[in-house]
């Protein structure tokens, strides 16, 4: 008897990109090399006095992770490097570890205190504390 096989189109990773639509994380792609990118998660939280973030660098060193903030605006970037290895006699079958660089840039609703600001990495985590500026750059002008 003949083994039957039914293709699913949906069983393809673009197929499944769209399967997933809205009920988890899509694997993101790069252009041109047509392999899975990583996306940065992140949750940011406040109290009265800073904000705090925590995102998820899994695999990453902490000398390739970069952090700038400028008045309400933050942005995380890193770069992640593997080292290639190459046996005799074994093909690769399936990979999703990536190589290459992350990005993230998001405002804040207050301006951010740069003097004050923490970064600490630990365990694939980013904490990143940031004070809130206690005066405002608000100025109004009074028009004549």
């Amino acid at each position: 008897m003949a083994n039957i096989s039914i293709y699913d189109p949906l069983s393809t990773r673009l197929g499944r990109l769209f399967n997933n639509f809205g009920l988890s994380t899509p694997t993101y792609f790069d252009e041109l090399d047509n392999v899975p990118s990583m996306s940065l998660k992140m949750d940011v939280s406040e109290d009265d006095k800073s904000y705090t973030v925590h995102a998820d660098m899994p695999g990453i060193k902490k000398e390739d992770i970069h952090v700038s903030v400028s008045g309400n605006q933050v942005t995380i970037s890193a770069e992640t490097k593997s080292k290639k290895e190459e046996k005799q006699g074994k093909n690769i079958i399936h990979s999703e570890r990536y190589e290459g660089k992350i990005y993230r840039s998001f405002t804040l609703d207050c301006d951010v205190d740069e003097t004050k600001t923490e970064a600490r990495f630990a365990d694939g985590v980013l904490e990143l504390t940031l004070p809130k500026q206690s005066e405002s750059s608000y100025r109004q002008i009074k028009v004549q």
